[in-house]
């Protein structure tokens, strides 16, 4: 592992205890929400829009969540691995100022800009 990085490496762990508790508060949420609407009318239209749009909410943070924290543990499994600073696509270094700015990049700009680029040209599926 290259000097300095021990910085992001911290910097990682942090994120994904602070990303575990917000799943853990999510989750908290959820269940007391649950609890809230057990027994409850559920004739109304209005009620049901309201609840459907909460649950697609919840799943929407909890997807972005888990995404996340999925990011962190595979950047720090490059940690152990010794390949933290090397791009997944092309193996060549991430410059030092692109892991600062975002220590869970696991592609280098140019791979990056190119995975976007496929993702534009790709038809909807819609």
């Amino acid at each position: 592992m290259a000097m300095g990085f021990e910085a992001l490496r911290l910097r990682l762990i942090g994120e994904r205890k602070r990303l575990t508790a917000e799943m853990e508060q999510l989750s908290r949420a959820s269940a007391a929400s649950d609890e809230t609407r057990e027994g409850s009318p559920f004739g109304k239209r209005e009620e049901e829009a309201t609840e459907t749009f909460e649950m697609e909410k919840h799943l929407a943070l909890e997807r972005g969540l888990l995404d996340s924290l999925a990011e962190v543990e595979h950047t720090l499994k490059k940690f152990e691995s010794g390949t933290y600073g090397l791009c997944d696509q092309c193996g060549q270094p991430i410059p030092r100022e692109r892991l600062e700015a975002l220590p869970h990049a696991s592609l280098c700009l140019k791979c990056k800009v190119l995975q976007a680029r496929d993702v534009k040209a790709r038809p909807s599926s819609r």
